[in-house]
């Protein structure tokens, strides 16, 4: 992500992100079970072990799998979707859609999703000569997939009063590179997700709503209400941030009205999904984080804290939700 770092978005959607969100000052008693961030740190690790995620390669295949056989692990019900889908500069590739299921016999479901793919160049990077070298994607994809195999793991032991799918989107970070950016390029990003707003995974498929994590890893970040997320899904995001304040994370978690950003959660909410984002952004400046799209996206620049924070919030999230 992205075609820039902050997509303009329409003035009637920033008319919707009004106001400012009162957090409670009652004492709060979480009721999800303890996240690792420890473990999904492992996650990630693992993820980034087969070398950059990039479309039609053996290591993105074979990560495929790895993240299959995870959830799979965690008694989560798996469905591979795959399809063909076509980059910037007119190259085929082959993407798969990992949608991982929990309790997939009850009918409230809600969605947390990721992408898994990594960037296929460093296009961002300090270092003009590495921009043509594909990144780790540590922060970038991996770290939302890896809270979501962590999630797996608690709900499998623990199981909450609604069914969860995970959903990791492919082909999302392989939109036209900068040192070749030509005109209007936002449909080449988010091919995954594209094809699953198109293609649900389930015949006649619908969830209450959808949580996307994306770069929830780093490290100097903060999370602000992106502006599409406060378009079409103003309560869920002020509930979110309010839960991940009232668990001590108000120094990440702002209320800050944010940017839209073109991410996998537009396409969710464009197939008649209510989704939000979280995705984090450098705190000391107008940026997503400083290893963006560069070759230092790898596991030394993972923040734990960061982890614990999106994923214990994202396990009160779940354990919460009412049928």
């Amino acid at each position: 992500m992205k075609p820039q770092l902050y997509v303009l978005i329409l003035a009637t959607a920033l008319a919707a992100c009004t106001g400012t969100q009162k957090t409670s000052t009652q004492p709060y008693t979480r009721l999800s079970p303890d996240f690792s961030a420890d473990s999904a740190y492992k996650h990630i690790a693992g993820q980034c072990a087969f070398g950059p995620r990039v479309m039609n390669s053996a290591a993105h295949d074979s990560c495929a799998l790895y993240i299959a056989s995870r959830f799979q692990q965690y008694g989560a019900t798996v469905i591979n979707q795959d399809a063909e889908g076509t980059l910037y500069d007119g190259t085929k590739i082959h993407m798969r859609n990992i949608i991982a299921s929990t309790q997939p016999d009850n009918p409230v479901r809600i969605i947390i999703c990721s992408h898994w793919d990594s960037r296929p160049w460093a296009d961002q990077d300090n270092n003009p000569q590495m921009h043509h070298i594909p990144i780790d994607g540590a922060n970038d994809g991996a770290s939302g997939v890896a809270v979501m195999i962590e999630a797996a793991r608690h709900i499998q032991q623990q199981a909450p009063a609604v069914g969860v799918d995970f959903i990791c989107f492919d082909a999302e970070d392989c939109g036209t590179p900068y040192w070749d950016n030509t005109g209007d390029n936002t449909d080449t990003w988010c091919l995954g997700s594209q094809y699953w707003a198109g293609h649900h995974h389930t015949e006649g498929y619908t969830a209450r709503y959808g949580i996307l994590l994306d770069m929830v890893g780093g490290s100097n970040c903060i999370f602000e209400k992106e502006a599409y997320s406060m378009h079409f899904a103003p309560s869920l995001v002020d509930k979110v941030w309010s839960r991940a304040q009232r668990l001590g994370y108000t120094d990440l978690f702002r209320n800050d009205q944010g940017n839209g950003i073109i991410d996998d959660h537009v396409q969710v909410n464009q197939s008649g999904i209510p989704c939000i984002d979280i995705i984090a952004r450098d705190k000391d400046s107008d940026s997503f984080c400083k290893t963006w799209h560069t070759c230092a996206d790898n596991l030394a620049n993972i923040n734990k804290s960061t982890l614990q924070a999106v994923g214990q919030t994202i396990l009160e999230i779940i354990y919460t939700e009412q049928p």
